[in-house]
């Protein structure tokens, strides 16, 4: 069966991304098996001055954990006009280029704000696409997370209830067309 690994893309204590991380969790464990990472249990002090070239042994391990997977889901909270600095130390200590090329990747961005993190989610494909991933064309945008999201019933709207629903579904017929591709000869 395929494997997604969901990130909530913060180290925030009690954030919206882990409450949608977890809500994305369990309607994609309908489809396949599914586990969700947080960036609060990324061991950032073991990297703190800068280890590259020297990775320390804990941030192994939780890269390890986090790439066993076929594809990855990236929920994305904004703050101050782009992705969380966590995300890209994140990014900076997976082995390169290996770790996400040619892996496919889906992405929801949340935010207090009119946009729904969609400068964040944009920003962040730059480095994807330098890093070789498959992105999935549909991505989807919670704008005002406080007042649209609930971490029970999801999305207020029904529309945009639906276009999550969608990508949600879909992803993992991405995930497993791509694995196919990569496999066969």
């Amino acid at each position: 069966m395929i494997k997604i690994n969901i990130l909530s893309s913060t180290d925030r204590p009690g954030s919206k991304a882990m409450n949608v991380s977890g809500y994305a969790a369990g309607i994609l464990s309908r489809y396949v098996d599914t586990e969700v990472f947080s960036l609060e249990d990324y061991p950032l002090a073991d990297v703190a001055g800068g280890k590259y070239g020297r990775t320390p042994q804990s941030v192994n391990e939780f890269n390890s954990s986090f790439l066993d997977a076929d594809g990855f889901l990236f929920v994305i909270p904004e703050y101050n006009g782009s992705f969380p600095g966590i995300l890209k130390i994140f990014i900076d200590y997976l082995p390169f280029p290996v770790a996400l090329e040619r892996r496919p990747i889906s992405l929801i961005g949340e935010s207090s704000g009119a946009f729904g993190a969609m400068r964040a989610v944009e920003q962040f494909e730059q480095i994807l696409k330098y890093r070789k991933a498959y992105i999935f064309p549909e991505r989807m945008f919670i704008q005002r997370v406080d007042k649209t999201f609930d971490s029970g019933s999801g999305l207020s709207s029904d529309v945009l209830q639906k276009l999550l629903e969608k990508q949600l579904k879909e992803f993992p017929e991405f995930v497993e067309s791509l694995t196919k591709q990569l496999v066969e000869p």
